[in-house]
């Protein structure tokens, strides 16, 4: 018994793009169901008249199940009402493999120097426009998958890609010695530039990626332009590396010298003089060491100048100086000095008596008395 009405629908797998139903000039009140993620399009004497998106739908054609056999003897026994349903699928096609068949030739924007490169990657289709595809590429084919879809487009996108990549390295200014840290933005520019060939044949190209860029290694000028690039960076790291090291040393050095004066203060503090009465006995206790004591006593520093250092610190110098002046009492007197030697004694014991009132041991008063005595001395 011949079925007045159908049911249409298709529940195929994910990666066919388009199909068409096997069956054709079905009878009106046929079903047609439409799955979420799809849509079809019903043809009616070779024109696409509707499309229709998820739900069911009774279709309505010109072959009606009583009268076929009578209206078809004309055509022996064949409908001239020829009908026919596509599905096109519409969800997201991923991981779609692209690459380069050759490598993209342009000059380097940075160092301005030929280059050759290769890219590859992956991209994510879905359909746009189910009757631009339907029409432009599929025709009267009964199935459009995957593969043969990537096939359709491979020429096209071949080119395409390898001007868009040599265009968009020059354009952006992209290093090639930086490309990998710049794949995200590159991989996004070279899709916008490709939304609009993929639209032509209504694809929507949802996602494209450059995971891969073939560099030239081993060729001498990349080579030699690469070791240029990277020693510029390592260059600069290295002297950044110097300047912490000497800032560090600096810091380190100051704060010994902190921690050497605290010290020091401390140790004052707990034998009872000040940093300006220690230096006034390294000055004094230098001079008596070195000095006889007729000298102090010609220049007019008696005892009573030594131990007003004060405290301990004058005790200690007052006694070097009564035991330089023992050593002179008991020694015999010294002769006298040619007169060719007074101007450089007078030099010496002025050069003394300044480091004695720099020290605090004398007060300018008399340290003028003092030196204009000697000048008298010696003329």
């Amino acid at each position: 018994m011949a079925r007045i009405a159908e049911i249409i629908k298709y529940e195929g797998d994910n990666s066919t793009f388009i199909w068409k139903h096997p069956s054709e000039d079905f009878n009106s009140l046929t079903q047609l169901i439409v799955h979420e993620s799809q849509e079809a399009i019903f043809f009616m004497n070779g024109q696409a008249l509707d499309l229709f998106g998820p739900g069911r739908y009774t279709l309505e054609t010109q072959n009606i199940p009583i009268l076929r056999k009578v209206i078809n003897i004309p055509t022996n026994g064949k409908t001239p009402f020829h009908c026919e349903i596509y599905f096109i699928n519409k969800t997201e096609q991923m991981a779609i493999k692209w690459g380069t068949d050759s490598q993209v030739q342009y000059v380097e924007p940075t160092y301005k120097f030929p280059i050759s490169i290769g890219a590859s990657g992956e991209m994510a289709l879905s359909v746009n426009d189910s009757r631009k595809l339907l029409v432009k590429l599929v025709g009267t084919e009964r199935v459009l998958e995957r593969a043969q879809l990537v096939t359709f487009f491979r020429a096209f996108l071949m080119t395409r890609v390898k001007t868009y990549i040599a265009q968009e390295m020059k354009s952006s200014a992209i290093n090639i010695f930086e490309i990998d840290e710049n794949l995200e933005a590159f991989s996004g520019a070279l899709k916008a530039r490709l939304i609009e060939d993929f639209a032509d044949y209504g694809v929507a190209l949802e996602r494209f990626f450059v995971t891969n860029v073939v560099k030239p290694d081993g060729d001498r000028q990349y080579e030699k332009f690469k070791e240029l690039h990277f020693r510029q960076y390592a260059d600069i790291a290295e002297a950044k590396l110097r300047q912490q090291t000497d800032i560090i040393y600096a810091q380190t050095e100051a704060q010994k010298v902190v921690i050497d004066s605290q010290a020091q203060a401390t140790k004052r503090a707990q034998e009872g003089y000040t940093y300006a009465q220690e230096r006034g006995f390294d000055v004094a206790e230098k001079v008596a060491q070195n000095e006889a004591v007729g000298q102090f006593t010609n220049m007019g520093v008696g005892l009573g100048t030594m131990a007003g250092v004060g405290g301990a610190v004058g005790g200690v110098i007052g006694g070097a100086v009564n035991n330089a002046m023992n050593s002179v009492t008991e020694a015999p007197a010294p002769a006298p000095a040619a007169p060719a030697d007074d101007m450089a004694i007078f030099k010496a014991k002025v050069e003394k008596l300044t480091v004695m009132k720099e020290a605090g041991l004398i007060s300018e008063e008399e340290f003028n008395t003092t030196k204009a005595k000697l000048l008298s001395d010696i003329l």
